[in-house]
Parts: structure tokens; C-alpha cells; sequence
């Protein structure tokens, strides 16, 4: 898939098990850029099914092929933060920067309001601006920076801290 043939609808559903192939090499292309995250390989999907929340978990389609995918993991299991969750998206990299992203973000905070989250969060590496844009744009807020936080490949990484609170969910 080329970057123009994302000129055509971008569809978003529901994830589930059957697409995991594809999210997983979504994701694996994600890690491989170093300022994604901290996990260094893709979960199997009984690891990654267990760690996100069983409703607000979408991918995204163009040409019917799967080319993105976003997802929520609870950031506690005490029951004050019930309606707090981190978020996650990943885009295939033949298609970054054309929009799925940003589509990805807008299903994921309504299916999130309707779940009753009134908080979304996320932590991002500060090289990773695209990623920084697409949630500033969503209407999340920089918190912060933890200086630091984590090591990887020998060096000491800093991430950005953003949340988005629900304007109907959690009032």
C-alpha cells in the first residue's frame, strides 16, 4: 500500500483476535523505530489481550487491508481509577502521516466516553512529535516530563506526559 491509496475511506472496527497478525507487525514496525515505546518485542495476543481493556480496542482499514490500531490498558486495578486508561496507537509506516491516526483517536475517545473514561493518558517519548501532535491535537494536555524514566539500549530516555479528560464521561 502506498501513501496515496489511503486517499480512499479509512474504515475503523472493532479489534479482535483475528487480526492480530497484523497489529502485531503494526506494532513490531512501532518498536522498531526506537521512540515508540519502552518493549523491545510484541507480545503474543494472550499477554497483549490480557493487558488492554476488553472494550475501545479498533483498528483501521484501508483497501481492506488493516494499516492501523488503538487500544486502552487500564493504569490501575483499584476501583477509583476505573475510569482511567492509557492510551496506545500504532500506524503501519507505509501509511503515516495520511490520517489514520488521527481517525483512530477520534473513535477511540468516543467508544472511551461511552465506556464511562473519563480520563485518557498517555506517556510519549519527546522524539516521537508526531505522536506528541496527535494527541495535542486530540485536545490532550502535556502534564509533564519525567526525566529519565527508563533505560533503553544503554541510554536514559525521558517521556511526555499527556492526559485528556472527557468533557461527558465520569460528570
Amino acid at each position: 500500500m502506498n501513501r496515496q491509496s489511503t486517499d480512499r475511506p479509512i474504515a475503523i472496527e472493532p479489534l479482535v483476535a483475528g487480526h492480530w497478525d497484523a497489529v502485531r507487525s503494526i506494532y513490531s514496525q512501532g518498536i522498531a523505530t526506537g521512540n515508540a515505546t519502552f518493549q523491545q518485542t510484541a507480545p503474543d495476543w494472550e499477554e497483549w489481550n490480557a493487558a488492554h481493556l476488553r472494550g475501545c480496542r479498533l483498528v483501521a482499514r484501508a483497501e481492506g487491508e488493516v494499516v492501523g490500531w488503538a487500544a486502552l490498558s487500564p493504569v490501575s486495578s483499584r476501583a477509583v481509577y476505573r475510569g482511567v486508561a492509557e492510551v496506545s496507537i500504532y500506524v503501519a509506516e507505509a501509511v503515516r502521516g495520511c490520517g489514520v491516526g488521527a481517525s483512530l483517536m477520534a473513535r477511540l475517545i468516543v467508544e472511551s466516553e461511552a465506556e464511562g473514561i473519563w480520563t485518557l493518558q498517555a506517556g510519549i517519548f519527546p522524539e516521537n512529535t508526531a505522536s506528541i501532535k496527535l494527541h495535542t491535537d486530540a485536545r490532550f494536555r502535556i502534564v509533564g516530563t519525567r526525566s529519565r524514566l527508563g533505560c533503553m539500549h544503554g541510554r536514559w530516555r525521558d517521556v511526555v506526559l499527556l492526559e485528556r479528560r472527557s468533557l461527558t464521561a465520569g460528570t
